[in-house]
């Protein structure tokens, strides 16, 4: 559906900038410029708002930039070199330098992260003037007429994109962070009902969600950068101000990859062939569920306060259930424990599966840190 909509606000605004060229008033006006309405459309209308906006400031930041810059130097080597050859080594030389720079200058990561596209309009932009042999009068006529008309595109486009059913990059970004602590709660809970219930019908059918929801976690990290790159252009709106710290949701969803991995090691673990008898399982079913009842309800409850916004003290009610839970988890492999030192593969399957858990609580405590600064800097409402 959301497609759908996008389809049809890229029809209207193509309409729109196309009566430039339709109506005999409106291309009286702005003559063949027209076209550069048009493209201006089809080139920055994105699919989110944010997209949308960062791109058209980026072209036109790009143009005005460029334009400038080349119509001083066009200027420049009239009054050094004449029309001669001073005219064209002065012009040749700047092409290559500038060119080069400004080349070199969008292969800085941060650069090329939000400004990648205002870069190249700059270089295009300003060869196209400096080269184009035209007096100074003449280049800024036309470089007025062609920004009139690159901003009537802009204009349209930021008009339908952020006014009428918007699509927002933030909130794609923060509903899909949601979406993964649940995702990683319920794989959790498959994989420890797999290893202590062997129910062969259901096993087959847990072991493809769990693969299925942890890959969706380990594949969502070119996404999510993208999202938040667009969420920083995005204006205030809905619960996000400006300055909103988007780069917290990097590193949350860093460490849910991170936690994806040892989950999808536990699945392993619960899928190999060397299993320990039933009887040893059966010793530490009891603590082993219960770990895993404490760590799907934080988890839960950590996506929970994210989705809300709301503060629930991290680490006053999850943290020091989980730090309990791993002094539990500790004490069953620990050599003064009934198992004693490991000694057999048995044991050493079930100090493999152990560890395994150990490791999946000390990153949810990782995470209910994260969403505590997360709160504190994002002002998340508290609970009363």
């Amino acid at each position: 559906m959301r497609k759908l909509l996008h389809s049809i606000k890229v029809g209207v605004a193509l309409v729109l900038v196309s009566l430039l060229y339709l109506l005999d008033p409106l291309y009286e006006q702005v003559g063949e410029n027209a076209m550069w309405a048009i493209m201006t459309v089809v080139v920055i209308f994105e699919f989110y708002a944010g997209a949308t906006l960062g791109k058209g400031l980026n072209r036109g930041l790009g143009t005005i930039l460029g334009g400038a810059l080349g119509c001083s130097a066009a200027t420049f080597a009239q009054k050094v070199g004449g029309m001669g050859k001073g005219n064209a080594v002065f012009i040749g030389s700047s092409v290559f330098i500038i060119g080069a720079f400004v080349t070199y200058f969008r292969l800085v990561p941060s650069i090329k992260k939000r400004y990648d596209y205002g870069a190249m309009i700059f270089i295009l932009t300003f060869n196209l003037v400096i080269v184009s042999g035209l007096r100074a009068e003449k280049v800024l006529e036309l470089a007025r007429d062609r920004l009139s008309t690159i901003g009537m595109g802009f204009a349209v486009c930021i008009f339908i994109n952020l006014l009428v059913f918007p699509a927002w990059a933030s909130d794609e970004l923060h509903d899909s962070t949601t979406h993964k602590f649940q995702l990683l709660a319920d794989s959790i809970e498959g994989c420890l009902e797999n290893y202590f219930r062997q129910d062969n019908e259901n096993m087959k059918d847990n072991q493809t969600s769990i693969s299925r929801s942890c890959k969706a976690v380990l594949h969502s990290k070119t996404k999510d950068e993208t999202l938040a790159n667009f969420a920083k252009w995005e204006p205030w709106h809905g619960k996000f101000g400006l300055h909103y710290p988007w780069t917290k949701y990097l590193q949350l969803g860093e460490l849910l990859r991170e936690l994806a991995t040892i989950v999808i090691s536990l699945k392993g673990c619960i899928q190999s062939p060397k299993q320990p008898s039933s009887s040893l399982k059966q010793s530490i079913e009891e603590p082993s569920e219960a770990v895993g009842v404490t760590l799907v309800w934080s988890l839960r409850e950590l996506g929970e306060s994210l989705g809300k916004m709301r503060r629930c003290n991290q680490q006053v009610v999850i943290v020091p259930k989980l730090k309990s839970t791993r002094q539990e988890l500790s004490s069953i492999v620990s050599p003064t424990s009934k198992f004693g030192p490991i000694e057999n593969a048995d044991e050493l399957a079930i100090a493999s599966f152990v560890f395994l858990l150990t490791e999946i609580v000390e990153k949810v405590e990782e995470l209910a840190k994260e969403i505590e600064e997360l709160g504190e800097i994002a002002g998340f409402h508290t609970n009363k």
